[in-house]
């Protein structure tokens, strides 16, 4: 009688099993049945935006308008002027993208895109030119924006998904106008979620970002705004930033931040939300030297805005917030939520150090302008 060969058999097995993992996997995703990133491309092709804004700005002339993106000198440094730029006031360009969220002509950003911008313009597929965009809510916290463009045809929105339901490993598709070439697509996988930067934005503002998606997927200057999509082409973040500071990582802002208010805007017209109208920022080693205080805890008030709840409640620039309503300051973060998770017309009460002299000052919680 002839030996069995186990081997024989193993080695057969292996084979087998091998040669059916690709066959699987394609019928788990279809990544390798049909191109899914290029039906997904082509599905929300139309619902992508070239964002156009026009900034009037003193400084040199001959600026390329993509490293005026706050992220791009913030992760490159800012670009030193040449010889033959002169200082002059002027309407400058910047781009950005954006993407379509209604048939009836909204559209989602982000707020450094279009910030202090004389005019917008978006340029949307099927059109010949360029069409003028009305800015309808903005948040500089946020850093997100909600545009508003009146058309003679309903334009193509792009499904949202939801980002609390993402994972790291997961596929990130991103698409977007980098450095003006438009439409472009880069694919790659989520890193990360939950990432916090903090980006300094002028005049002493820093715009703090907490709850941002990691990426490896390309993003460069002119990609802020656009969509970042799941394997299912729905956009779970606005993309939003890139660093160089290790490669291949960009950041996104997710979606569900921007879902309640595009709904409150079509369904109400406007979007309220609790306001104080300060700038503030953490106390480091030179503001507690500087300004004598015992230790760090707290928040500098770096700027008031004219007639807001706390212009008109005798705020000042800085003013030490050490305590809001009995509740001790650590750090911004903690004065973000407390101003969140007031009602409008709510009062409240501030401990503040001012000129070394600890003080109350009383302020009601107002309705954040539609455009901050």
């Amino acid at each position: 009688m002839k030996k069995f060969n186990y081997k024989t058999l193993i080695i057969a097995v292996l084979l087998i099993t091998v040669l059916s993992v690709p066959s699987v996997f394609a019928a788990d995703t279809g990544i390798y049945q049909s191109n899914i990133f290029g039906d997904i491309a082509e599905k929300v092709d139309s619902g992508v935006v070239k964002v156009t804004s026009y900034v009037e700005v003193q400084g040199t002339s001959g600026m390329d308008p993509f490293f005026n993106d706050p992220f791009f000198e913030y992760f490159f440094g800012e670009r030193m002027p040449g010889p033959d730029q002169q200082p002059e006031t002027r309407i400058e360009k910047g781009y950005g993208t954006g993407f379509v969220v209604s048939k009836d002509g909204y559209i989602v950003t982000n707020q450094h895109v279009i910030d202090e911008a004389k005019k917008v313009e978006i340029t949307i597929k099927g059109y010949e030119e360029p069409v003028p965009t009305e800015v309808v809510w903005s948040d500089f916290s946020l850093d997100l924006a909600v545009l508003k463009v009146n058309v003679d045809k309903e334009l193509q929105p792009i499904i949202f998904g939801d980002s609390e339901n993402i994972r790291p490993g997961d596929w990130a598709i991103a698409i977007g106008n980098p450095f003006g070439f438009e439409h472009t697509v880069t694919v790659g996988v989520i890193s990360a979620l939950g990432r916090p930067i903090k980006i300094p934005a002028g005049n002493g503002q820093v715009r703090t970002y907490q709850n941002l998606i990691q990426l490896d997927a390309a993003i460069n200057p002119g990609n802020s705004g656009g969509p970042l999509l799941n394997i299912d082409g729905e956009v779970i973040g606005i993309n939003t930033a890139v660093s160089m500071q290790g490669q291949g990582i960009g950041f996104a802002i997710p979606v569900n931040e921007i879902k309640d208010i595009v709904m409150e805007l079509k369904t109400e017209g406007e979007v309220k939300r609790p306001w104080l109208g300060i700038y503030f920022q953490s106390i480091n080693q030179d503001i507690m030297e500087y300004f004598e205080l015992e230790n760090k805890e707290g928040v500098i008030i770096v700027d008031i805005i004219a007639d807001s709840p706390a212009d008109e409640a005798g705020l000042k620039p800085y003013d030490i917030v050490k305590e809001i309503d009995e509740e001790k300051i650590e750090n911004v973060d903690q004065v973000v939520e407390i101003i969140k998770n007031k009602e409008i017309g709510d009062k409240i009460m501030l401990k503040v150090i001012r000129n070394g002299q600890s003080r109350m000052i009383f302020a009601h919680i107002g309705k954040k302008p539609n455009k901050m």
